[in-house]
């Protein structure tokens, strides 16, 4: 059972909570590490799978077989999914397929953005007390991990007390306080009187987070912790830019955390995407530097590693998992969607005379001048060819494309999450099926599917 006494943890961070920022967090230091926000229903419309490739387990998005949560053995008896959510009922059945995974579940009361405002979640549940205890109460009850919840202060320590006091009474295992209120943001002051003035009179672990702006080493983390009276400390921001920070031999060298951070990455497959926006976040400034703007250019997981001397070691790694089925996303198709589908927005495509090949397109890996549209519009004009047509096939949130191109029709077998991607991926068999790229390209693009 998780014990939330003297932790040093590592706090949920839209886009930066991934499985390879809380793995450095823990070999850093980090006691606990909280997940980005993950809502319910995303949850409840993926699938659990085991990845025998990455010795993970996923949860993929049943719509278009992106990755909503991944995980490993090795953070699994430290890791809180935090769970952004409104209604007891889908909180308990994402509960429920989770709990095996991870080693407690944090609801989300303290976020101020308008999405989770308008869906009634973060601090839109801080106004409805009684709402919120039955949340987390259902958990409580009917779970075998610590449920913990996460909010904001009040203007006042007495109102901030109150509404604590109605939480604690769910059962929860401990409670997480933001230094500020709904309104403030990290450029106001955090109030530690205020987390003080509640750790004093809870019997819960408190844990304290804002502190970011006065944690700069190591030992800053202990000063917060005194101030709040806590019994462990949430870190954000620091974190963030230098997750390091949980080193209590102290901080290292930027660069070295952004290698450790890009290995992680590729070891575990990580979206190129994020990988960069966590990476833009460590080196905040240094995007303006000429080395900074080669990043922001980058694309790819690969050039982003060549930066910091590690493109051989994402070619391999890459080539390894391609070679053994990885893709950029799980395999998702109308016969297999969960629940099945029920709306069918177009008519089954005849597939005679149709050249088939099992391709996706993975759009970080191409640029705007190098997109398969692009290069087959191109080539049809140079030899003086009509443009190729295009036919999409809708099912759900699917897509596959057909190509009538110079009397023949070309499609992939891998359905797609839109229509454009659709496109391209069928533009990508036609450019093979006319010798104007490889198998080997396409191996090297993660495009091929065996």
């Amino acid at each position: 059972m998780l014990d939330y006494t003297n932790k040093v943890i590592l706090a949920p961070m839209v886009r930066i909570g991934t499985l390879p920022m809380r793995l450095l967090a823990l070999r850093y230091g980090a006691d606990i590490v909280y997940t980005e926000e993950l809502i319910d229903w995303k949850f409840l419309r993926s699938k659990r799978i085991s990845n025998d490739i990455l010795n993970t387990v996923d949860y993929v998005d049943q719509t278009d077989g992106t990755i909503v949560f991944r995980t490993c053995a090795e953070e699994k008896n430290k890791v809180v999914l935090q769970l952004g959510t409104c209604d007891a009922v889908r909180a308990l059945k994402v509960g429920k397929l989770v709990e095996n995974d991870v080693a407690a579940i944090d609801i989300n009361m303290g976020c101020p953005k308008e999405f989770s405002v308008k869906g009634g979640m973060g601090v839109a549940l801080m106004a409805q007390p009684d709402k919120a205890c039955n949340i987390l109460k259902t958990l409580v009850n009917n779970l075998s991990i610590p449920i913990t919840c996460k909010i904001r202060i009040f203007d006042t320590a007495e109102d901030t007390l109150k509404l604590v006091n109605v939480l604690v009474s769910s059962g929860i295992s401990a409670i997480a306080i933001h230094g500020r209120t709904q309104e403030e943001r990290p450029q106001h002051a955090v109030h530690p009187d205020i987390i003080l003035y509640v750790a004093e009179r809870i019997s819960v672990p408190v844990i304290a987070n804002g502190g970011s702006k006065e944690i700069e080493k190591f030992s800053d983390i202990n000063k917060f912790k005194t101030v709040t009276g806590c019994s462990s400390v949430m870190i954000a921001r620091a974190a963030e830019w230098n997750c390091s920070i949980f080193r209590k031999e102290g901080l290292l060298p930027m660069d070295d955390v952004i290698r450790e951070y890009l290995k992680l990455s590729v070891d575990y497959d990580n979206s190129p995407s994020n990988t960069k926006y966590c990476v833009q976040n460590i080196l905040r400034d240094l995007q303006e530097t000429p080395r900074g703007r080669q990043f922001l250019d980058c694309q790819t997981l690969e050039q982003i590693c060549s930066i910091w001397d590690l493109r051989e070691y994402c070619k391999q790694k890459q080539s390894h998992y391609h070679k053994m089925g990885i893709q950029g996303r799980w395999q998702v198709s109308p016969s297999n969607l969960e629940p099945p589908q029920k709306k069918l927005k177009s008519v089954d495509m005849d597939l005679d005379d149709v050249s088939q090949m099992k391709v996706c397109f993975i759009r970080a890996n191409f640029n705007d001048l190098n997109l398969p549209k692009t290069q087959l519009h191109t080539w049809a004009g140079k030899n003086g060819l009509k443009l190729p047509v295009y036919e999409t096939q809708q099912i759900e949130k699917l897509f596959r494309t057909i190509i009538t191109f110079d009397g023949k029709r070309y499609t992939s077998t891998f359905w797609e999450k839109n229509k454009k991607f659709a496109e391209q991926s069928a533009a990508l068999v036609c450019l093979y099926k006319l010798g104007l790229v490889t198998e080997e390209q396409l191996i090297i693009l993660g495009s091929v599917i065996k």
